[in-house]
């Protein structure tokens, strides 16, 4: 994790969802004056007619979406776009590691079943596979500031989302929570909450405060101490620790990011 962002993706599709997820990145471009690169990649399944018009008709898009939010972009960060043809997983993979992205920010769909199941696995492989932070947003979590950081710790000090937290907290004077199971205060992990408030201490002077929750499910509790405290933000691994209980929620594959309204940030396991 980078002491600053340079660079955030947002992938894009040309649907609703787009919307928030640009306006998150654009309001995170003009705090830490970073590009922001909107990413559309189109499938290679048509004909050669198809292909050269459907190009043709996807860049006119991006060029308006640039249009769109070019005067919204308010620091030194520039907006860019770029088309690619091939496999999306692999194609934003290829570009996130080729133009050294720092964060990938995606909009949440409002209510598709059909949507969740597969943003849900897109997101933890984008973020497993390329080690870097995805940012979910629904189109309740356009905060302008990310004051009250919330970080669940499950079994391991997660370095990856305390830097991020440690980087965020500079910016936006934040204090972070770092929260676990009650439940877990007899096993040999009962003291990884305080090596992970010593860690964070040794890299930054950001308040920190540590809460013991009760429940079974720490995604669930984490969510309710969230609401509780109004939280803005909330950092997990993607891990099946953080998807919530219930018959439904497994079948659809409900990820924290969908049963939040508080934006969700997915960072790989990344232990030191």
């Amino acid at each position: 994790m980078p002491d600053k962002l340079y660079n955030i993706l947002v992938p894009v599709d040309f649907t609703g969802k787009n919307k928030w997820a640009i306006a998150k990145a654009i309001e995170l471009s003009n705090s830490f004056h970073c590009n922001v690169h909107l990413v559309y990649v189109k499938s290679r399944q048509y004909s050669l007619f198809e292909r050269n018009a459907g190009k043709e008709n996807s860049l006119k898009k991006l060029e308006q979406l640039k249009d769109t939010y070019r005067q919204q972009v308010c620091g030194e960060g520039k907006l860019e776009i770029s088309l690619l043809s091939g496999n999306r997983q692999k194609q934003l993979a290829r570009y996130i590691q080729q133009y050294e992205m720092d964060l990938v920010v995606t909009g949440l769909a409002r209510f598709n079943v059909l949507h969740r199941i597969a943003s849900s696995v897109s997101i933890s492989r984008l973020a497993r596979k390329t080690n870097i932070p995805v940012l979910g947003v629904r189109p309740g979590g356009l905060v302008c500031h990310f004051k009250k950081i919330v970080l669940p710790v499950s079994g391991e000090i997660p370095m990856q989302q305390i830097r991020l937290a440690a980087l965020l907290g500079r910016a936006f004077k934040s204090t972070v929570y770092f929260v676990s199971l009650r439940k877990h205060a007899d096993d040999k992990n009962a003291n990884i909450v305080d090596k992970a408030l010593e860690v964070v201490q040794s890299i930054s002077v950001i308040p920190v405060q540590c809460f013991l929750l009760e429940g079974q499910n720490l995604a669930k509790s984490t969510l309710e101490f969230s609401k509780k405290i109004n939280a803005d933000l909330i950092m997990v691994n993607p891990i099946k620790d953080f998807r919530l209980p219930g018959l439904w929620n497994r079948l659809t594959n409900k990820l924290l990011s969908y049963g939040s309204k508080i934006p969700v940030v997915t960072v790989a396991s990344n232990t030191r």
